[in-house]
């Protein structure tokens, strides 16, 4: 039976349930045993684990490094936007442009100085 991944997993379940799905109600895990009750559905043809993204690593048919191999295919350059602070980043490097042009002008100005 299906983990499933959503975005928004309230909404998942919400259609679930409206579609005569027993979701969070105790109904009995026979193949998803591991799916938290309050994700769990239960389907007169099966069972569904409806997981957010941010429980990815709870899930039990779907490994991390599986997700990693689609999302992030070995051999795609990082841009600077997947950088876990790419705000700093950027401040980092306007920090050194400046560093670099503030030095500059004060050697053009010690030279101009010294004529």
């Amino acid at each position: 039976m299906p983990e499933q991944i959503s975005k928004y997993p309230d909404v998942t379940l919400k259609v679930l349930k409206e579609s005569g799905a027993r979701c969070g109600e105790g109904a009995k895990q026979k193949i998803l045993t591991q799916c938290p009750r309050e994700q769990f559905c239960a389907l007169p043809s099966g069972e569904i684990c409806v997981y957010g993204i941010d429980q990815i690593p709870q899930m039990t048919q779907i490994k991390t490094e599986e997700l990693a191999r689609i999302v992030c295919p070995p051999g795609e350059k990082a841009s600077i936007a997947s950088l876990p602070f790419p705000d700093l980043a950027v401040m980092g490097t306007v920090f050194m442009a400046g560093l670099l042009a503030g030095r500059f002008w004060r050697n053009r100005r010690d030279r101009r100085k010294s004529n």
